[in-house]
């Protein structure tokens, strides 16, 4: 019994008692509604809490760990959160099943595809039988629009295929100066607020990388994505950049709580629409956002139409040279590529600067090989693809980090129809989350050391672009098959272009290198304190 059924009942007996008061309790309405309220609501909580988990849930022929509380599940949490340890652990101890059935808050059924056979038909053969569920599409769709991340179907195949060529690596190649051009551009700026405060007697040379990641991986979309330059670097306090910090806040607990009530209670789509101060600041800053898209496509229209005018070779460009595109679809593409784009990337730097201080060996000898082999941030001479692509530890760095810190460690789909995964029953509307952060550390895809961070399993012959894995499906950061991120090539060049710069120019350490780490969940995942990392500039590069 659902809470459709819940409901159905309820609205049943109320009905019943308006039209027959002499079964009403002390003669009240109200009463008997409110015990009726109390018991119903009771009744439900009893049935989830206790006898879906045990006796009436369809999935029961999957595997379960034990041990699971009646309030939190399998999890430790009173939050909506995947409990990543507790899984691993259970994962670890039945290596040979393709799914895990697991149990969150308020015991929230949940499945874990752990298998490449699972992952597979997932992923790929089956891809259409699963689709982000409503609510998350209506939580994101503020932010990110209507575009290729929140498209079903056959409209994300249409909108698949006309965007592919803007992410082809013979045009990403040509972007490799745009990532360069202001990965130097944020380096020098941080160079020059050390020497402004050392001009006034502050020897602190601590540096938050998220406040300037965020903004270099905003300016780099804006310029390869839009052809403009937002030049936020500069003007940290500019508009766009201000909406994005508002956006990617965490919600504050009272917002968390309010949301598992309501998904323990019913359907809990309208939480968006309570005039929340949080709720305010987003769909305020989302329309600042798209109204800034829009500005910029029609002034890339405009451009176009100029028969003196070079076509640009930003995405949106290569999208309108398509003409398959309105301009509110246009719109929403490129809400997607400045929101997910910029943001995602910028988490990837903070976890690689976080990694790279918490392995001083490992950035050593990096900056030997970045310093040996690319030409100075003050040489005016271009950067080219093939420079940067061809330096093995640079790649490998980057795809550990990738691995070891995926920016968003878990996505959910839900079953639009019946179906099967790894030949089990699935039936509609059962919730699955697709988990990088699991997958991309299994012992048995990676050997013994998956939860070690270790750039040398991407080098070597064969392994550049495995890590030596058993599968396609070990590497889950940016997904396979057709729903697979269509930017990964994209973010990749960004984060290597970046990461090198960094490297090259500063020698780092954490501020605070014995704190425990601690994370930020919201539309990424990162370290909570933005990654406060002491930068000391040096010389000869």
């Amino acid at each position: 019994m659902g809470s459709e059924s819940f409901t159905i009942l309820y609205l049943g007996i109320a009905a019943g008692l308006y039209f027959k008061p002499e079964y009403t309790i002390y003669n009240s309405r109200i009463v008997t509604a409110a015990v009726l309220f109390g018991v119903i609501t009771a009744s439900k909580l009893v049935y989830r809490f206790v006898l879906y988990p045990d006796y009436l849930t369809p999935l029961k022929h999957i595997h379960s760990p034990k041990g699971r509380s009646w309030l939190t599940g399998n999890s430790r949490s009173f939050l909506l959160e995947a409990p990543y340890e507790q899984l691993e652990e259970h994962v670890k101890s039945i290596p040979n099943e393709d799914l895990l059935r697991y149990y969150i808050v308020g015991n929230l059924e949940r499945l874990l595809p752990i298998s490449p056979k699972a992952l597979g038909e997932l992923l790929v053969t089956k891809v259409y039988d699963f689709e982000k569920p409503v609510l998350i599409r209506q939580s994101l769709r503020r932010i990110v629009g209507d575009g290729i991340l929140l498209a079903e179907g056959d409209e994300h195949k249409i909108q698949r295929k006309n965007l592919m060529p803007a992410f082809a690596y013979r045009h990403i190649k040509n972007l490799y100066p745009v990532f360069w051009a202001k990965s130097a551009e944020m380096v020098k700026m941080i160079e020059e607020d050390l020497d402004n405060r050392k001009a006034c007697g502050n020897n602190d040379n601590t540096v938050q990388i998220s406040n300037w990641a965020s903004r270099a991986t905003l300016d780099i979309i804006g310029v390869a994505g839009m052809d403009h330059d937002f030049d936020s670097l500069r003007d940290p306090d500019n508009t766009l950049n201000r909406c994005y910090r508002q956006i990617v806040a965490a919600p504050p607990l009272y917002m968390k709580l309010l949301f598992v009530a309501t998904m323990l209670l019913g359907n809990p789509a309208w939480i968006h629409q309570l005039p929340f101060k949080r709720n305010r600041e987003i769909q305020e800053s989302g329309d600042v956002i798209r109204n800034v898209a829009r500005q910029m496509i029609r002034q890339k229209k405009a451009k176009m139409q100029d028969p003196n005018s070079e076509t640009g070779i930003d995405i949106i460009s290569v999208a309108l040279s398509s003409g398959t595109f309105d301009e509110e679809n246009l719109v929403d593409q490129s809400m997607t590529f400045l929101g997910a784009g910029h943001e995602t990337t910028a988490t990837a730097l903070q976890w690689a600067v976080y990694a790279l201080c918490k392995h001083p060996s490992v950035q050593t000898r990096l900056r030997d090989e970045i310093r040996a082999n690319l030409p100075s941030l003050d040489d005016q001479t271009p950067i080219t693809a093939a420079a940067v692509d061809s330096l093995p530890y640079l790649n490998a760095v980057c795809n550990e980090v990738l691995r070891f810190y995926p920016s968003v460690p878990n996505t959910i789909r839900t079953a639009v129809r019946d179906t099967t995964l790894a030949d089990k029953h699935i039936p509609k509307d059962t919730l699955l989350y697709i988990s990088p952060r699991i997958i991309n550390r299994m012992e048995t895809l990676w050997g013994t050391d998956a939860n070690v961070f270790n750039p040398d399993r991407f080098m070597g012959p064969g392994k550049a672009n495995t890590g030596g894995a058993v599968s396609n499906y070990a590497y889950l950061t940016f997904l396979h098959g057709p729903r697979s991120c269509i930017g990964q090539g994209f973010a990749k060049s960004e984060l290597a272009c970046l990461v090198a710069a960094v490297v090259g120019r500063f020698h780092m350490e954490l501020k605070f290198p014995g704190a425990k780490l601690e994370v930020r969940e919201a539309a990424t995942v990162s370290p909570k304190d933005g990654v406060l990392a002491l930068m000391t500039p040096l010389q000869g590069w």
